[in-house]
């Protein structure tokens, strides 16, 4: 017969064993997402945050921009990511050079990086309407493990021993072609491939090489309705190729409304509101339709961004992206 206190015992232990198996899971599915395919953080409202994946948007906007974004993907999953970015950019001295800063917090399962780059880019009028503006990325990758935080059965277990990795330098580039009606870039944030030798195999990480290309366009229907389909596709070695479609209405020049596709991945649905000139603020939902439907929530953005405008007789014409 068991006493009650063997029976609290006992569940107490089984408590335990169900934590470390949960976070041993985790370790397994998240760490193989990290070396081989999300590194960089997964955006659905990618229109509105082009800065975080292309140097060369930096100043296109003609005014200060800070924009602020929190994304919490997979709701319901223990260790799932969560992803916190800022940004601003901004014109300097003339409209032909754009300088930026990116801060971006991401966390997966028991790993979290942080990354803090700078942006540069130099445009140049390539017709009437367009323009071709370069840019460069440059700046540190930080990575932070919090295995310790585990409670295990075991005390000095070299597999929940928090690791020492060293801030990561690296750089980017991209180019951004653009107009008020469309614009096109291809960039590859990150170039170097730096390995992360640590103690335990299992984590061993190697910073991998994405490219993205990003694209959109603006078609105006009438003078209270406007069509925007965009895309972005996103691609590194190891991992299959990541391609999102959105299309979106802008009624009046004040409330974006879309939808979209993540092949293979999920569908997604955003609302866009530009409170003022100046201010604007967005959401949007991730449904998720691969394997892991059965266990979350789907995925939640919020994001919101402010031009600063100095000169009391400078106006801000409605930008689409």
């Amino acid at each position: 017969m068991f006493t009650s206190a063997d029976k609290q015992l006992n569940r107490k232990i089984m408590s335990m064993q169900i934590s470390i198996s949960k976070m041993l899971a985790l370790t397994l599915v998240f760490i193989p997402i990290i070396v081989r395919a999300q590194q960089d953080p997964m955006y659905t409202q990618y229109m509105f945050n082009t800065l975080a994946v292309n140097p060369g948007y930096a100043g296109s906007r003609g005014a200060l921009n800070i924009t602020g974004l929190n994304r919490a993907q997979w709701v319901g999953i223990d260790g799932a990511p969560v992803t916190q970015t800022f940004f601003a950019h901004t014109p300097l001295f003339s409209k032909k050079i754009g300088v930026g800063l990116s801060v971006i917090n991401d966390k997966i399962g028991p790993i979290r990086q942080t990354m803090i780059f700078g942006d540069y880019s130099y445009t140049i009028k390539i017709t009437e309407n367009s323009k071709l503006a370069m840019g460069l990325k440059f700046g540190l990758n930080m990575y932070k493990t919090t295995f310790n935080d585990v409670s295990v059965n075991q005390s000095n277990d070299d597999a929940f021993t928090d690791l020492p990795i060293k801030p990561q330098p690296n750089f980017g580039f991209g180019l951004y072609y653009y107009s008020d009606q469309y614009y096109f870039g291809i960039s590859t944030p990150k170039l170097l491939q730096p390995k992360m030798e640590q103690q335990l195999d299992y984590s061993k990480i190697m910073v991998k090489r994405h490219f993205f290309i990003i694209g959109g366009y603006v078609w105006s229907i009438n003078e209270q309705l406007k069509f925007k389909p965009t895309t972005l596709i996103k691609m590194t070695s190891g991992a299959p190729v990541s391609l999102d479609l959105n299309a979106n209405m802008l009624f009046r020049d004040k409330l974006w409304v879309g939808v979209g596709y993540r092949f293979g991945d999920s569908f997604n649905a955003t609302m866009e509101l530009q409170l003022t000139n100046q201010l604007k603020v967005g959401y949007s939902y991730d449904y998720t339709i691969s394997q892991l439907t059965k266990y979350n929530h789907g995925s939640h953005e919020f994001m919101i961004s402010y031009d600063f405008v100095f000169k009391k007789d400078k106006i801000i014409s409605p930008r689409y992206f």
